[in-house]
């Protein structure tokens, strides 16, 4: 079993930028991949960005390509989500999630485990 915390999230101005984390506890972090998925109200849970064990291999969504980053620290057990230029359109609940397998998954359903969700508003 792995417990999930996301943290970091808040209200922020159209431009600016915010880091989100999400610390790992319960076994060990480095054996898994994890993910950043987003959720706006009245919509569906979004793919935003991926990384492998290791940190070798990133995918970011095309709708967050080149003002997200994702990145590992598994020496802290943490999992960052680094969200620049921000846009209201970026208001969601961002959600991290972690995976038993070797590879970046963007799909929702090859997930684990998943936290219980940061709050991250823009406000234009």
């Amino acid at each position: 079993q792995v417990q999930l915390v996301e943290s970091g999230g808040g209200l922020v101005q159209a431009g600016g930028s915010l880091r989100v984390s999400c610390v790992a506890s319960g076994r060990t972090f480095s054996h898994y991949a994890m993910g950043w998925f987003r959720q706006a109200p009245g919509k569906e849970r979004e793919f935003v960005a991926a990384i492998n064990w290791s940190g070798t291999s990133i995918y970011i969504a095309d709708s967050v390509k080149g003002r997200f980053t994702i990145s590992r620290d598994n020496a802290r057990d943490t999992v960052y989500l680094q969200l620049n230029s921000l846009k209201p359109e970026d208001t969601a609940v961002y959600y991290c999630a972690a995976s038993y397998s070797d590879y970046v998954i963007l799909d929702r359903g090859g997930y684990n485990y998943w936290g219980q969700g940061t709050q991250v508003t823009v406000s234009s």
